[in-house]
C-alpha cells in the first residue's frame, strides 16, 4: 500500500542520501546510517509508521493504486 506522496518521497531520499553521506564521510558518526531508513522508504513509497494513524501524503488517485 502507497502511503507517501511524491514530494514526500523526494524529501525522503534527499534527507536519507545526506544523512548516509555524511556517515560515511565521517561528519556525523554511526547514527548517520539512520538515513537508511528515509531513503528505504522513500524509494519504496510506504511509510510503516504511517500505518498505524491511517496517514497518506499521497493523492487520493493514487492511494487506490491507479
Amino acid at each position: 500500500m502507497f502511503n507517501v506522496g511524491t514530494l514526500d518521497r523526494v524529501v525522503r531520499v534527499i534527507i536519507g542520501l545526506a544523512l548516509i553521506a555524511a556517515a560515511w564521510f565521517g561528519s556525523i558518526g554511526a547514527w548517520g546510517w539512520i538515513g537508511l531508513l528515509p531513503l528505504f522508504t522513500g524509494l519504496i513509497g510506504s511509510c510503516p509508521a504511517y500505518l498505524p494513524f491511517g496517514f497518506s501524503t499521497c493523492s487520493p488517485k493514487r492511494r487506490q493504486g491507479g
